[in-house]
């Protein structure tokens, strides 16, 4: 199977009150140990891509490449979205061009009426080429890409307006950070997620970005009011680290060829499987495919 458009996977975990997870890949074993865990527990999956990473990765082409022959290579017949996270104006018609089945146009930093134009070009644009388009609304606190914001909560309002441009589904603010949680982390704003899906309506998907570190029952409890999506990436980020560094500090690297780059990153490799696994079970996605 090949890439496809996130709207449709979407669309059944709001049906079904479960999520489907984004993980956001940094290199090939990201990329391999992500698609491999979801085809074993057949789990939709969104293979997010910030433009920092597909720089890192040598651009949008070359992520769309490797995406495209790991997925026939290893025969994966779940659903797989290439989805372009956090993109830019200019960023987000660079990742459709290059392929990607999903894009992100992340407008919040606009003012509203900036937002609601350039959205509305997007939506008509990813349409014409069959491609699903997630909106923001509303800053998501913490850092991505060198992007600082608080955390600012969407105003109702405003999301109703962006929903109504035709966006296949909508990130909004709700407290929710990027990056590690501080320990004075009030938590997910409830009911300004209740107001916001009162304002957007039932039938439309909302994204929750910074999903690394939230509490799995406040993460539950944002799907069964009307999250359909999760943003990962921290906390694979984590859990490879540990893996590595484990690795390291217990001079494996020194024994035999352990210093093979195929031997050094496995642990981390593995880390990530057991890390997705995890998610996938709180976000309700498992068997889903």
């Amino acid at each position: 199977m090949g890439l496809v458009s996130a709207k449709e996977m979407i669309d059944k975990a709001l049906e079904g009150h479960y999520a489907i997870a984004q993980f956001n890949i940094n290199n090939l074993e990201w990329t391999k140990a992500i698609l491999l865990e979801c085809e074993e527990l057949k789990a939709p999956v969104i293979l997010g891509v910030s433009e920092g990473a597909a720089k890192y990765m040598t651009g949008f082409k070359t992520v769309a490449a490797m995406v495209n022959a790991m997925v026939e290579a290893l025969n994966i017949t779940v659903p797989v979205a290439l989805h372009l996270d956090h993109g830019s104006y200019e960023g987000a018609k660079a990742a459709l061009e290059a392929g990607f089945s999903s894009i992100m146009f992340d407008g919040s930093h606009y003012d509203i009426d900036e937002n609601i134009a350039k959205t509305k070009e997007m939506v008509e644009l990813c349409h014409s080429k069959g491609v699903s388009l997630e909106a923001e609304v509303g800053g998501i606190g913490g850092e991505e890409d060198g992007v600082v914001s608080t955390g600012e909560c969407a105003d109702p309002k405003e999301c109703a307006s962006v929903a109504a441009l035709g966006v296949d589904f909508l990130a909004c603010g709700i407290g929710n950070i990027h990056g590690k949680y501080p320990s004075n982390w009030e938590g997910l704003q409830f009911d300004v997620l209740g107001n916001i899906k009162e304002a957007i309506g039932p039938k439309m998907p909302m994204v929750l970005h910074g999903g690394s570190g939230i509490p799995d029952e406040q993460v539950k409890k944002a799907i069964s009011l009307g999250v359909s999506k999760v943003n990962v990436n921290t906390e694979l980020q984590l859990v490879f680290a540990a893996a590595t560094r484990k690795y390291i500090e217990e001079g494996k690297d020194q024994q035999g060829k352990g210093y093979d780059p195929r031997k050094l990153l496995n642990p981390g490799f593995e880390a990530i499987r057991a890390g997705v696994k995890d998610r996938l079970e709180c976000f309700g996605s498992i068997g889903k495919a």
